[in-house]
């Protein structure tokens, strides 16, 4: 089962991100050692979580392709559940989201055999088509482009979108002979998750203008430009370990995932403002739901994938 044939950069780029949870750890609880009147059990939520979260996606990357496609799989199953027990949907609906949910293995094992022509098309338009016969077989046609719009809208962005990321994995490896798809995926992967991060810190430390107050009030042009100036740093410097991408490839990498990372998260804050909610759910302990977290990733993976795509394949 396990690959002996791991790339090395992986395992140093895997023992890194270890180490900044290490860091992380250390640091809040000293925080919380000198500042007993502060209240630090978010941030030790969230840490706990990102330990859960990390151990289980660098082991499945390291282990097994296969098992990465599945977790993956699960994670866009997880979304998708997640979405709909969200959005309002007619109870003549409920026998159409079999079909939604068998979509999931369907469009993975595209990925799985790495068959590229079917993988991207198969949810933007033959699911995009089927989804409404078994909805018009049904004969409920009051609220019918509500359901159809918003089921695809879910299609979307928790399996179409997030299978882009899985999809890396299954690249040929002459694409990166730096780490393989492995290290295309931990690139997207860190530098979304990490944006997130280096946003609210920016936004703490320096935010005072807002940006879209209406949607998300917290978000302020300080924290957004410090997070994009800063996650292009990054991604110019781990780029030669873990991608193909030469400089200003890996500059405007890191530029796009800042950028599409925003709008991913605040798309799904907008989702959430129209809801009345204030996170999708309560699964992570500090990061509220499923779609809390793969937010940004939703914008991030397709267009990583494509740029990636686009010049080295």
């Amino acid at each position: 089962m396990f690959d002996l044939g791991v790339k090395p950069t992986l395992l140093w780029a895997s023992a890194g991100i270890v180490l900044l949870l290490i860091i992380g750890t250390v640091t809040i609880a000293f925080l919380a050692y000198r500042h007993p009147d502060k209240n630090f059990n978010e941030l030790k939520a969230r840490l706990r979580s990102w330990w859960w979260m990390a151990g289980i996606f660098i082991l499945a990357m390291l282990i097994d392709k296969t098992i990465s496609l599945i977790l993956f799989g699960f994670l866009s199953f997880l979304a998708l559940k997640e979405y709909l027990s969200l959005i309002p949907t007619r109870r003549a609906d409920r026998r159409v989201l079999f079909w939604a949910y068998l979509a999931i293995p369907i469009q993975y094992y595209w990925v799985g055999i790495a068959w590229y022509g079917m993988f991207i098309i198969f949810i933007p338009i033959y699911m995009f088509l089927f989804i409404p016969i078994p909805m018009l077989l049904i004969g409920k046609m009051e609220g019918f482009l509500k359901a159809a719009g918003t089921l695809h809208w879910g299609l979307m962005t928790t399996v179409f979108c997030l299978s882009h990321a899985a999809y890396l994995l299954v690249l040929p490896e002459e694409i990166n002979f730096a780490a393989g798809g492995a290290g295309l995926l931990l690139f997207l992967v860190f530098l979304t998750e990490f944006n997130d991060i280096l946003q609210y810190i920016w936004g703490k430390l320096l935010g005072t203008h807002k940006i879209i107050p209406k949607v998300s009030p917290n978000k302020t042009w300080e924290g957004f430009l410090g997070g994009l100036i800063t996650t292009t740093c990054i991604a110019m410097l781990l780029a030669p370990w873990l991608t193909p991408l030469n400089l200003w490839q890996s500059g405007f990498a890191g530029f796009l995932i800042a950028t599409a990372g925003f709008f991913g998260d605040v798309s799904i804050s907008a989702l959430k403002r129209d809801l009345g909610i204030k996170d999708s759910g309560s699964l992570l302990p500090g990061h509220g739901g499923i779609l809390d977290r793969v937010d940004s990733l939703t914008y991030t993976a397709p267009l990583f994938f494509h740029f990636v795509y686009y010049f080295h394949y």
